[in-house]
C-alpha cells in the first residue's frame, strides 16, 4: 500500500494529527538552547594564553565557561556576565558589537548594557538586569568571581 494510500484510509483527521507534530516541529519559532539555573559560587580563571581562550585576543570578541560569557569589550577591557538570561533562563546571552558592545539573548531579544542594566522590555515583562561577575587579571590568568 503507497503512502496516499494508506493516508486516505485514515481519514483527514489521523493524517492531519501524524502531520502536525512534523510542522510544529520544524516551526521558526523553535527555541536552542536550555532553561538553566544561573550559576552560583562562581570562582574560575581562564589562561588568555589557551587555546579555548583564543577568541578573547580581539576586541568584541568572547568565550563561554561555566555558564559565563566572558568577554574582551569593544574597549579592551574583559567583562563577564551570566550567559542565564534573566527573562526566561535561557543559556542564550551572548556578547554582540551593537550600541558600543551589549549582552544580547537571541531567544526573545533580550538585550543589556555591559553592567547587567536591561536595554528592552520583552513579551511586556518587566525587565530583570543579568548577573555580572567580577574580573581580574594577573599576567595572562584571568579571574572570573563573585
Amino acid at each position: 500500500m503507497e503512502r496516499k494510500e494508506f493516508l486516505r484510509t485514515l481519514g483527514a483527521g489521523a493524517a492531519f494529527a501524524l502531520t502536525f507534530p512534523c510542522l510544529q516541529g520544524c516551526s521558526k519559532d523553535e527555541v536552542n538552547g536550555n532553561i538553566v539555573e544561573e550559576p552560583t559560587g562562581v570562582d574560575f580563571t581562564v589562561d588568555l594564553n589557551a587555546a579555548e581562550a583564543s577568541n578573547l585576543a580581539n576586541n568584541g570578541g568572547f568565550i563561554l565557561k561555566n555558564l559565563v560569557v566572558i568577554v574582551k569589550n569593544l574597549e579592551g577591557e574583559f567583562v563577564a556576565a551570566s550567559q542565564v538570561c534573566s527573562h526566561q533562563a535561557y543559556d542564550q546571552v551572548r556578547f554582540v558589537d551593537q550600541s558600543g558592545g551589549i549582552f544580547y539573548c537571541d531567544v526573545h531579544g533580550s538585550r543589556f548594557a555591559q553592567d547587567g542594566t536591561p536595554l528592552n522590555q520583552v513579551d511586556g515583562s518587566p525587565a530583570k538586569p543579568i548577573k555580572v561577575y567580577n574580573t581580574e587579571l594577573n599576567g595572562s590568568i584571568l579571574r572570573i568571581f563573585e
